[in-house]
């Protein structure tokens, strides 16, 4: 994940729980805007994985210097990193919450 990425997302879920102008109570945060958060760092995980496919690619035809290649994959591997932790923080609070009495 790139700063920009993490900088875009850290915004929206902050203005999603802002307090609202009324009673400054706080605004409860629509599962849209997670959604679209979420596509979006997705999105771009998925941009970042071709991207490093096609320096090593172009590495493999000798068009691409070798510190491209390792900059993409890396950065790929990165924002992947990222995804999964998520994916598991989302799974351990379903579970936590299934674990919860009526």
């Amino acid at each position: 994940m790139n700063p920009m990425m993490a900088a875009r997302a850290y915004a929206a879920t902050q203005g999603a729980a802002a307090p609202s102008a009324a009673g400054g109570n706080v605004a409860p945060a629509g599962g849209s805007e997670f959604s679209n958060i979420l596509q979006s760092v997705i999105g771009d995980t998925v941009q970042q994985s071709r991207a490093a496919e096609t320096q090593m690619s172009a590495a493999i035809q000798g068009r691409a210097e070798l510190i491209d290649v390792v900059t993409a994959v890396t950065s790929a591997e990165a924002s992947l990193e990222t995804v999964m932790a998520v994916r598991d923080q989302v799974i351990s609070a379903y579970q936590e919450i299934m674990r919860m009495p009526i």
